[in-house]
């Protein structure tokens, strides 16, 4: 074991903790302020309800030992087995125990990615029953796919570094399917975020958090953690700087939300290559992956009718794919000597395990998510009703306003 890797994980680990109520942040300064509350709640449920499914079931069928390269087994129940002691299939050098803290920390943020698809609109009971049946059934699957110790995307030679198909994919395809299901909301058209300076705080502390998220998953501060470094802060700023020059030609102005918008982008797209690829092509994903989702955003999205409300689909969905696609092109062995060579060095069969790993995560979230909101709706209703939805569901799902009037 060694202290040194030890503490930086732990540090990482409360970094990526730290990115769940940013979102709460990110997201409630999108929607009105009837619902800014509810928006919220997503997030922080999220951090109770599945920090506990984890400890049960999660981190056992996401990372113990394979059942076909398909789903962990039961071994690990109730983290039977998951002591201080390092488990040298994921790490020789940190606490077993740690490394199941960090990767809980990213299950807790997926669901709560999935959210700003349907804000505004699904009924608070529904969403807390969808939110620990997906973790169990999607997201739990996909992580041991790509990450688990004989997970088949895994031994196929798919590249994933941080949760580009793990996370961003499968919570934008998810709740893309969600929106559609659900419907639009009544007033779409005419929605508009109530507070700003929140979102922008959001996207902030996001940008911070995101490091750990990314150089974390090195799990330990070596050379390729500090590639991660550089190539998650690049990126991010080369996204911002596309997605502000996008809507400043198109629209003729640059927006504070559109540059956080391009920032959050930047930081999906990065997310699966950044300790595979070098500092420039970063500038490449970054760049492009601002323009890609800006116009997943603004055309796509009016062009196929779904109200994604606050656009989980196009920045995480789709910034995930192009993460998942840029690494089949730029990555190289020069950078990490465990990962592989992609098209532009060379090795085109990496190109093609990528679009394998998207396709396979899209179709499979994609199908599950339908199931499972279908199901649930036999037994619940799945959306607020007209009422609710025009008084918000703040004071119709929990009986508070974010907001009072002083006297």
């Amino acid at each position: 074991m060694n202290m040194g890797d030890t503490v930086f994980l732990f540090l990482a680990t409360v970094m990526v903790m730290l990115m769940t109520p940013a979102l709460a942040l990110f997201y409630g300064g999108m929607v009105r302020s009837k619902n800014v509350l509810s928006t919220t709640m997503h997030s922080y449920s999220a951090m109770a309800i599945v920090s506990v499914q984890w400890i049960l079931i999660g981190y056992s069928l996401a990372f113990g030992p394979s059942w076909h390269g398909l789903i962990g087994s039961l071994d690990w129940v109730g983290l039977k087995g998951v002591t201080f002691k390092p488990n040298a299939d994921y790490s020789a050098t940190v606490p077993h125990n740690l490394f199941m803290m960090f990767q809980m920390m990213f299950a807790i943020l997926t669901p709560a990615l999935i959210s700003g698809a349907f804000a505004e609109r699904m009924r608070f009971s529904a969403f807390i029953v969808f939110m620990l049946v997906w973790t169990t059934f999607v997201y739990d699957p996909v992580a041991h796919w790509v990450w688990g110790v004989g997970g088949w995307l895994r031994e196929l030679g798919a590249l994933d570094f941080a949760g580009g198909n793990v996370v961003h994919i499968t919570s934008g395809v998810s709740g893309l399917v969600l929106a559609i299901v659900l419907g639009k909301r009544k007033d779409a058209a005419s929605v508009a975020p109530h507070h700003l300076p929140f979102t922008v705080l959001g996207a902030g502390l996001l940008w911070f958090g995101w490091f750990g998220f990314n150089v974390g998953s090195a799990l330990t501060l070596n050379d390729v953690a500090l590639t991660a470094f550089i190539n998650t802060n690049t990126a991010t700023a080369m996204a911002a700087i596309g997605w502000v020059v996008c809507e400043w030609i198109i629209s003729k102005k640059p927006t504070v939300l559109g540059a956080v918008s391009g920032a959050v982008s930047g930081l999906v797209a990065i997310t699966p290559a950044c300790g595979f690829v070098t500092p420039l092509a970063s500038l490449v994903i970054g760049l492009l992956g601002g323009a890609i989702c800006y116009f997943a955003v603004f055309f796509l999205k009016r062009k196929l009718g779904y109200d994604d409300a606050l656009d989980a689909f196009g920045c995480h969905g789709i910034g995930g794919t192009w993460g998942g696609i840029a690494t089949g092109l730029f990555a190289t062995t020069s950078v990490n000597e465990a990962g592989a060579n992609g098209l532009f060095y060379g090795g085109a069969a990496l190109l093609g395990k990528q679009l394998i790993a998207i396709c396979a995560t899209y179709a499979f979230a994609a199908i599950a998510t339908f199931l499972i909101v279908k199901v649930i709706g036999l037994f619940m209703k799945v959306r607020a009703n007209d009422e609710e939805e025009s008084l918000g569901l703040d004071i119709t799902m929990h009986g508070e306003k974010a907001y009072h009037e002083s006297l």
